[in-house]
């Protein structure tokens, strides 16, 4: 029995004549799905085929598995023993080096250059400004009537802190030293979709041919849907919670990723206005420009850091730089409900 992991028949039905160099050029499919929670604070959901369920179960187990280390490693909040994590090099800001994983040195230098691409919207040393944020969105959520605003000049001084340069990463050595001591390290914006990304890559390596991951809302197809031999169908969801339309569209996606960011899940408020958890680097509060936007591209860990940033940015910056990413496509849901596409994004409407 895998532990902490539901598995669901969903359906049963045979498939004939269908080929895959990981397989033999005739055989039968089955679809299932599994689910858990808890990993990175979300819900996760992987669909696929295979020929048994003892099949199906070691993937979900594999999913599980990998999920489990890279929460811990990317951890921020919580210590594990015998583990550094996120939280061990926090912990040792201006202090020492601290020796770690490679699937941490990794994140680190792929979160580097996520920064280079987004002009610094999306930066990992941002966190001595997010931790306030962080504190007072939790304060005001407990204790809706007391809520408040983090003062500017709070963060000011918090932001003063948060060069990624000073993130010195010995990959010789697998070191990583914060340099300035005040400095806090938050890969929110990257980590779930860096790990989803990895954990795909294995499934897709150890034999599985058609499946669809979803961690939390960063969705990651493996192949296409072998039943129909077309793209997975994959649902936006409507920011607006009080349309009777859950989804905005159904979008084709096969061996790519879709992530959406947006004001409608985690946020807080103050004097009767909305405050999101998506902080501009350049105004030091909450983004405004949209309700949502939604990213699709071949990475999830370059989705999740690409949603980030044009939620961030206003919409002709946000369309010159997806635009400038071959194979990367977004769509911006706008504070009135009007609805903008990059390019190429409308052919991947579900017609």
């Amino acid at each position: 029995m895998i532990k902490k992991i539901i598995l669901i028949i969903t359906s049963l039905f045979m498939l004939t004549g269908m080929t895959s160099c990981a397989k033999t050029d005739t055989y039968d499919m089955k679809r299932y799905e599994a689910e858990f929670i808890e990993l990175f604070n979300t819900f996760t959901k992987i669909v696929g085929y295979s020929e048994t369920e003892e099949e199906f179960k070691s993937y979900a187990q594999q999913i599980y598995d990998d999920l489990t280390e890279y929460h811990r490693l990317y951890d921020i909040y919580n210590d594990y023993d015998g583990l550094n994590n996120i939280k061990t090099i926090n912990d040792n800001a201006g202090i020492k080096p601290v020796k770690v994983d490679k699937k941490i040195i990794d994140l680190l230098i792929f979160s580097k250059s996520m920064y280079e691409l987004t002009d610094g919207k999306t930066n990992i040393a941002y966190g001595s400004v997010l931790k306030i944020w962080h504190e007072y969105r939790t304060d005001g959520i407990d204790d809706p009537e007391n809520a408040e605003l983090p003062p500017l000049k709070k963060l000011q001084e918090a932001s003063e802190h948060t060069d990624i340069n000073d993130v010195i990463i010995d990959r010789e050595n697998s070191t990583v030293f914060l340099s300035d001591p005040m400095m806090s390290l938050d890969v929110g914006a990257i980590a779930k979709g860096y790990a989803t990304e990895q954990v795909a890559d294995k499934l897709a390596a150890n034999g599985l041919v058609s499946g669809i991951l979803n961690v939390g809302g960063n969705v990651r197809a493996i192949g296409n849907n072998i039943k129909t031999g077309e793209p997975w169908s994959v649902g936006i969801q409507n920011p607006d919670s009080e349309s009777e339309e859950a989804i905005l569209n159904l979008v084709n996606l096969e061996e790519a990723s879709m992530v959406s960011s947006g004001d409608y899940e985690r946020y807080y408020t103050v004097d009767g206005k909305r405050y999101n958890h998506i902080i501009d680097t350049k105004t030091l509060f909450p983004a405004e420009n949209f309700t949502a936007v939604t990213v699709i591209c071949e990475d999830s860990g370059m989705a999740d850091a690409l949603s980030t940033a044009i939620y961030c940015m206003d919409f002709e910056q946000g369309l010159e730089l997806i635009q400038s990413i071959e194979g990367s496509e977004a769509m911006w849901v706008f504070k009135d409900k009007s609805i903008r596409y990059s390019e190429g994004f409308e052919a991947l409407i579900k017609k």
